[in-house]
């Protein structure tokens, strides 16, 4: 049946009126064991003193949103303003040079920031794999730069290699092995599209100012080498009507994001709770539920702020960079659950696509998400929880086509056809509800603990069987409903804008 299945108005305002009074009762809950824990010594270290005309703590478990927006905002404002700066002078001037502009403020900002040994270990690996490139080989691009992401993932040679960078700072870890990984992401990208390419291959400057484009250096997106290349060769540097008010728009938008979660956080201790594992105990099957959905909720916010911020610094430079990922809330299919589009789309383009072609073919898919969570796991560096993450969302994945098949069987596809559309959108919202919630407990675990993890899916599905599981199902189902809802809308809008462009 089509996303465009229509449900009645009055279902729909049902469906709203349930989720939100759920979210009312769970927050509410969250709210109170927030101001009942506000004094224990297990949350010393998450909870401190925040701004002083609330009267309340603050939670301040998150170290990098803490270091972002406090030790290392002056720093951040400063380093992205004068790329700015430069940026939009050399663009008014010589914008056929812009980019040579970009990479020399990259490298010096990457130099000032971590030192002339950490330079040097990145241009040597930019060298490494830009020799590879040479041999036009695409198998040996994979080996290299998988190679070459496993020295700085994996002990002995991470730590060998971090030890040549002297200087200790608060985050000089994240900047190191930040920076690092996505120079390797950049340039197996650059290789990739070198091996591909029937004429010739790419200078090494180009795979400089590929890399060294200082927004993207340390903390992504990854823009795949193709698209970096062809937009920012672009001389004649022309804006769509009204892209700087949506540039300011968004700008504006991730301050006020910034401020709301800096507010929330002195309200709701989503963070530092699930650390005390006894006072979890003691939280309602809602407030539990609540608390898991919350810390996703939180981790797609921070991520679509940091790329968000990112982007319109892209934008300003006349790019058109990987837009944040799509909302936390809007998901119940685990095909479009990621945290950063960047590297998604990455893995989509040379990994999973590549192997599992239309993803129609239950072997090739399973070959595929096999070889995307291989990659994946190596990226956010191999440990015992990164494995379980990766193998329960790698079996989601294929779990999805599984079902998908089943139920494509011709008496089934008969069943359906005899249904109307409305009750056909109601039966796959009853699956989509479950699986969202496999999509939150799946992805709690890296996010949070195994141990967090294990205790929601207790209480949900053990514990609090029948009352509690199947109520909470039935608030999702209405939840997912909604979302239907929401893309049948947009749906609609984007056939009425396609016909007013062929018109």
């Amino acid at each position: 049946m089509g996303v465009k299945t229509m449900l009645p108005s009055y279902e729909l305002g049902f469906y709203a009126l349930v989720v939100t009074c759920a979210v009312v009762y769970s927050g509410s809950g969250i709210f109170e064991a927030s101001r009942d824990s506000v004094n224990r010594k297990a949350f010393r270290d998450g909870i401190k003193p925040g701004w002083h005309y609330f009267g309340r703590k603050m939670d301040v478990a998150d170290f990098e949103w803490v270091m972002w927006f406090t030790s290392f905002r002056n720093v951040i404002i400063f380093a992205l303003s004068g790329h700015v700066l430069f940026g939009k002078i050399c663009s008014m001037t010589v914008p056929q040079h812009r980019a040579v502009v970009y990479m020399l403020y990259g490298i010096l900002a990457v130099l000032g920031s971590m030192g002339l040994v950490y330079l040097m270990i990145i241009l040597s690996h930019c060298l490494i794999l830009y020799s590879v490139a040479l041999a036009k080989q695409r198998w040996l691009c994979y080996v290299a730069g998988l190679c070459c992401l496993a020295s700085f993932k994996v002990e002995p040679f991470s730590s060998w290699q971090s030890g040549f960078v002297t200087g200790a700072f608060d985050l000089q870890d994240v900047l190191f092995y930040g920076g690092s990984g996505f120079t390797i992401m950049r340039c197996m990208s650059f290789a990739l599209e070198s091996s591909e390419r029937k004429e010739g291959i790419y200078s090494i400057f180009d795979l400089l100012k590929y890399n060294f484009y200082l927004p993207f250096f340390f903390f992504g997106p990854v823009m795949t080498f193709d698209q970096f290349h062809a937009q920012v060769s672009t001389r004649e540097l022309r804006r769509k009507d009204d892209e700087m008010r949506n540039i300011r728009v968004h700008a504006l938008l991730h301050v006020g994001a910034i401020i709301a979660v800096d507010i929330f956080f002195h309200f709701f201790y989503i963070l530092t709770l699930p650390s005390d594992l006894k006072f979890m105990n003691r939280l309602s099957d809602w407030s539990l539920a609540g608390l898991a959905y919350s810390n996703l909720v939180y981790d797609w916010v921070k991520a679509a702020v940091m790329f968000g911020v990112i982007n319109t610094i892209a934008r300003l430079d006349h790019l058109d960079p990987p837009q944040p990922p799509k909302c936390i809330t809007m998901l119940y299919v685990f095909a479009e659950t990621h945290f950063d589009r960047g590297i998604n789309d990455w893995l989509c383009k040379y990994v999973y696509d590549h192997i599992g072609e239309n993803h129609d073919n239950i072997m090739k898919e399973l070959m595929a998400t096999t070889a995307t969570f291989a990659v994946t796991t190596l990226w956010l560096g191999p440990c015992e929880i990164v494995y379980i993450w990766s193998v329960f969302n790698c079996f989601g994945l294929n779990f999805e086509l599984w079902v998908q098949k089943f139920f494509q069987q011709e008496r089934f596809a008969k069943l359906e056809a005899k249904m109307s559309a409305a009750m056909s959108r109601r039966i796959r919202a009853v699956f989509g509800a479950a699986n969202f919630w496999a999509i939150v407990l799946y992805n709690i675990l890296a996010l949070n603990s195994l141990e967090f993890a294990l205790l929601v899916t207790k209480r949900l599905l053990l514990t609090g069987f029948p009352v509690s599981t199947l109520s909470i199902w039935f608030i999702t189902y209405c939840g997912v409903q909604l979302i239907k809802e929401r893309e049948r809308v947009l749906a609609i809008e984007e056939e009425k804008g396609d016909k007013a462009k062929a018109e």
